[in-house]
């Protein structure tokens, strides 16, 4: 695991943590993607190469990637250093999908796929020559590895998107949108708008139930990040109704690039809102996407504050737990973009660029971990209230008759059969929390300083539960997961998951 540099700075402040830092051995796939080669390995003779020479010769191919990787090169050198990472990164991300497409291509070998395939390489060469600098405003035409947008001035000073993008992985995975916004300005630097939904003139169309409610459709707001646009899409429901161009818009959210010459009729703040880490070099996959969006760069601004604001409110034993709890939230941060931009657990899409929902889930995991950091109740006496860890989170109620309720979950960073539910009711007695549950491993519920510790036993417990049945598994899914916690209390606040189970 990298270390982060706030945190290593933060710690660094306090001087607890002497030794045994992170280690710096990382993952592939948690690699930043700017960090690797960007040229396409595509035509060759050797195993790892996906079409023939001669195949590619033949078809052309090989003048195409020549020419992207040359335009490539020329675009790069026009951008400044703390966003060259991010047009390295969409170049990867466009011979991830390309590279995909070409294994297809050699297995179908149709003509319609031929001629997808090379479109997109000329697509890809296109956009990538019209890439330059300096744009002043929003208006003007952007693209990416997965399509582009124009902006157009409206009236009241918003703007009009529209978007075409396209995601050829080959074969029947084909991704597809176009759509139009209206954005308006607002407080907050984002202009912002549900996408357009136009009526579907085809006839014979079938009656609705006019008191269903609608698909809420989809929004997109956007700002500029340096010299790349930010585009951020927000899906409610995938199964919108009314955009008949679009087969999928989970590919919108992304960072864009200027083409073209700078025709803005209009001005916008162009500043880069940088993380507390180095943009020019980042680390991970997850630090890349923090550099590409002004609010992940600000919410890492203000873990960085509020971390620091913390410590010195806590007694010993407490600030020694949340510095090992930040430690694996820092490591789940760095997993939480790429196994959410290519989620393992949807088999037939694994491969396709889930860029709206890896970015919402990095920015819900840093607001939640603020809303922590920010609302930590180390005044809290007992037991009831809302207690969160990196990998746990509990609540617990107190009823008229003294009963104590608590519900919530524990996971394991990705994998769905390592959750634990907790439901759990008893009361106070002697000082100490008693089960209602009548069984050889009880539910527990104790305080330690500021924190709460859940069912500290059930570790010796699941290290030796064996199919027999002798005790019954708290994590449903896995017998020998533990469901032992250490929490801390955290005031309420919408940023902190409302216990809906999801995987994390």
């Amino acid at each position: 695991m990298p270390r982060s540099p706030w945190l290593a700075a933060a710690v660094a402040a306090i001087t607890v943590l002497a030794s045994g830092g992170p280690s710096l051995a990382m993952d592939d796939y948690l690699r930043a993607l700017s960090s690797a080669p960007t040229t396409i390995s595509l035509c060759g003779n050797s195993g790892d190469d996906r079409i023939k020479t001669a195949d590619c010769r033949k078809a052309g191919y090989d003048k195409l990637v020549a020419q992207i990787d040359k335009a490539f090169d020329a675009a790069l050198s026009k951008l400044p250093a703390n966003v060259k990472p991010l047009l390295k990164r969409d170049q990867a991300w466009f011979n991830e999908m390309i590279i995909d497409a070409a294994e297809v291509l050699a297995d179908a070998n149709e003509d319609e796929l031929k001629q997808a395939f090379a479109e997109a390489l000329r697509r890809r060469a296109a956009a990538l020559n019209g890439i330059g600098s300096g744009r002043s405003g929003l208006s003007g035409t952007w693209v990416n590895a997965f399509g582009s947008v124009k902006l157009t001035p409206a009236d009241g000073g918003g703007y009009r998107l529209a978007a075409d993008l396209r995601g050829d992985y080959g074969g029947d995975r084909r991704r597809s949108c176009k759509l139009t916004a209206e954005l308006k300005t607002s407080g907050t630097g984002w202009p912002s708008g549900a996408v357009v939904i136009e009526a579907d003139a085809s006839a014979d169309k079938p009656k609705t139930d006019a008191a269903a409610v609608p698909a809420k459709p989809p929004s997109i707001k956007l700002r500029r990040q340096g010299e790349t646009l930010r585009i951020v899409g927000s899906i409610d429901d995938e199964e919108f109704a009314g955009l008949n161009d679009c087969s999928s818009m989970w590919q919108v959210t992304g960072s864009y690039f200027a083409v073209g010459k700078d025709a803005a009729s209009d001005k916008a703040d162009t500043a880069f809102v940088a993380p507390t880490f180095d943009c020019t070099r980042p680390e991970t996959a997850t630090d890349e996407e923090i550099c590409a969006d002004p609010d992940l760069a600000d919410n890492d601004q203000r873990l960085n504050r509020a971390w620091k604001t913390l410590q010195p409110r806590l007694d010993a034993a407490t600030r020694r737990a949340l510095i090992d709890d930040q430690r694996n939230w820092v490591k789940s941060q760095t997993e939480q973009f790429p196994e959410f931009l290519h989620p393992a657990w949807n088999k037939q899409s694994s491969q396709v660029h889930f860029t709206v929902d890896a970015r919402d889930h990095v920015n819900g995991l840093q607001r939640e971990r603020l809303a922590l950091l920010d609302g930590f109740d180390d005044k809290r006496s007992g037991l009831a209230g809302i207690w969160l860890a990196y990998n746990a989170i509990i609540k617990v109620t107190a009823e008229k008759d003294g009963t104590l309720k608590a519900v919530g979950w524990k996971w394991d960073q990705g994998d769905w059969r390592a959750g634990c539910d907790y439901e759990m009711t008893g009361k106070m007695i002697g000082g100490a929390f008693r089960s209602d549950a009548q069984r050889k491993n009880p539910d527990t519920l104790e305080r330690d300083h500021a924190m709460l510790i859940v069912n500290r036993q059930d570790d010796a417990f699941a290290k030796k539960r064996t199919d027999d049945g002798a005790d019954e598994a708290k994590c449903k899914r896995r017998l020998d997961n533990s469901s032992t916690a250490r929490l801390f209390p955290a005031r309420p606040s919408p940023d902190i998951d409302n216990l809906k189970g999801s995987i994390r």
